[in-house]
């Protein structure tokens, strides 16, 4: 009887390390990915995940350690030779040309010859090859910017088969999918894999991984902490695994109990500088005590909404605070609109909510500068007070480290964003308005920031919540009202509905509001 063969590993990294500075961004690194799987990497931001795949790739060289294509030593100095040794990446922002069809940035990199035409011919046959295959259908002569995105996502991967890939990586691939669109991508993922591809999967949702996963990989602080099989283990063991201690991965909170109607928006209409109408009449209240959401796919009209709701854009219609109108007019209203009893946690802190190069002591006053307890004697600003107010507040919400005299990008993510938490809620506004309340945010930190939002809500404040995160919305909120092409497509009691009714909601499948 002859000696079983094994099958080599598709992808088999050894010992990579990589260094940016002082700052070791991946420390030894050991994994081995079976061929014909689907791979999950989690880990906290900065935890390593997407510079190990950047290595692999050949976006960055590794300080040390080897990689093995198909039990095969690989070097990959770049893109291209991850093309030719068969490696394929979707990234989260997708690198395609809007004003070229679906099929001239499929051949663009990859024409054979000087002559096109026969590239587009060989393109457009595997196109219908692959839409049978894979479930990839998409129009070849569609023109990039008139696709949802998810068949623009589609068209990535399609791009990554074109060039022979037979593993591929792919970077939060649901973060702008709706849940139908997300579950068409899981079909296709899981098509590709009964073919014989590898697929990796860097993700920071928890359920995705345990939906789709054959194996999971978990990183922390820049190492590889553990690699299981999925059917092994469960969101709360690879959360622990990830933080290195238990994370409550779900929001606990008591019923809400509503009072007066604190924010009445009425008929809100915005046109952008192009003459693009992007909210088309937006009518909705929140009331003391109670978390609204406002749930949608990213670009139907919810930035705009924040926008106008936090000064900085101007709009037609009405919104009254306390049943006392605001002027939206006009936009650099943020001073008025703190005056009313609005806070605004920005959907961008980079850009909105704060400002990088200064110190987390002067970005906690920013918008409160001119607050008596920050003034002394002569009308100048007292940066001693400052300094004590920062220092209790980087206490009470755990900001790390607890130095207020560090510049603002010398924090972490979910640092950056408690700090824009900590001087919004610490004012004692009337309501909060919150866009993407933990967006690029550890998940230990996540659970720190869902509890001041409930804190806040249970102290009688009203709270606006945009999020284009699902389960968030369903955890965290008392109702919801689901954004779609500029309008309010549904409102729901939340505990009344579910992923599938938003998600429809979500596409303009359903009409009217509960």
């Amino acid at each position: 009887m002859g000696r079983q063969e094994t099958v080599a590993p598709a992808i088999e990294l050894k010992g990579i390390s990589k260094s940016f500075g002082p700052v070791q961004a991946n420390k030894d690194i050991s994994i081995s990915v079976r061929r014909g799987s689907i791979h999950g990497i989690v880990g906290e931001n900065g935890a390593g995940k997407s510079t190990l795949m950047s290595i692999l790739y050949g976006f960055y060289k590794a300080d040390s350690g080897q990689i093995f294509i198909n039990g095969k030593q690989t070097l990959i100095p770049d893109s291209q030779a991850a093309i030719a040794a068969g490696i394929g990446m979707v990234h989260q922002h997708f690198k395609l040309v809007e004003n070229f069809t679906v099929l001239e940035n499929v051949v663009l990199g990859a024409e054979e010859g000087q002559r096109l035409g026969p590239s587009l011919a060989k393109a457009r046959a595997l196109l219908v090859e692959l839409a049978r295959e894979y479930e990839l259908e998409v129009d070849p002569d569609a023109v990039i910017e008139t696709l949802s995105v998810g068949f623009q996502q589609r068209v990535e991967i399609l791009k990554a088969l074109y060039r022979q890939a037979d593993i591929l990586i792919l970077d939060e691939p649901t973060g702008v999918l709706t849940p139908s669109e997300a579950d068409h991508l899981f079909r296709i993922l899981r098509n590709l894999r009964d073919q014989g591809k590898t697929i990796i999967m860097i993700t920071h949702k928890l359920r995705e991984i345990m939906n789709v996963t054959d194996t999971v990989s978990v990183m922390r602080r820049g190492q590889m902490t553990a690699t299981v099989h999925t059917t092994d283990t469960n969101p709360a063991e690879l959360a622990e695994l990830m933080v290195g201690r238990k994370v409550l991965l779900r929001v606990d909170k008591k019923p809400a109990v509503a009072g007066d109607v604190v924010l009445e928006v009425n008929d809100l209409r915005v046109t952008d500088s192009k003459g693009v109408v992007r909210l088309k009449g937006i009518s909705f209240q929140v009331k003391a005590g109670e978390i609204l959401g406002i749930a949608g796919v990213a670009g139907n009209g919810q930035s705009e909404l924040l926008e106008v709701l936090g000064g900085f854009g101007r709009a037609t219609g009405s919104v009254k605070v306390r049943g006392t109108a605001i002027n939206i007019a006009s936009a650099a209203q943020g001073r008025h609109r703190r005056e009313a009893g609005i806070s605004h946690v920005p959907e961008d802190r980079n850009h909105l909510g704060l400002i990088m190069d200064f110190a987390a002591w002067e970005n906690m006053a920013f918008g409160y500068h001119h607050e008596p307890k920050y003034i002394r004697a002569g009308g100048l600003m007292d940066q001693a007070a400052m300094l004590d107010d920062t220092i209790g507040k980087m206490e009470r919400f755990d900001i790390r480290p607890p130095n207020p005299r560090l510049n603002a990008q010398s924090f972490s993510g979910g640092n950056q964003q408690k700090i824009v938490l900590a001087r919004e809620i610490e004012h004692n506004p009337d309501i909060l308005l919150i866009g993407q309340p933990t967006r690029g945010v550890d998940i230990g930190a996540i659970e720190f920031i869902h509890q001041q939002i409930v804190a806040l809500r249970d102290a009688g404040k009203a709270i606006l919540l945009v999020s284009v995160e699902l389960d968030e919305i369903l955890s965290l909120t008392d109702r919801v009202a689901v954004m779609f092409d500029g309008h309010i497509a549904g409102e729901r009691i939340t505990a009344e509905t579910d992923e599938k009714e938003l998600g429809l909601l979500m596409a303009g499948m359903m009409e009217g509001a509960a």
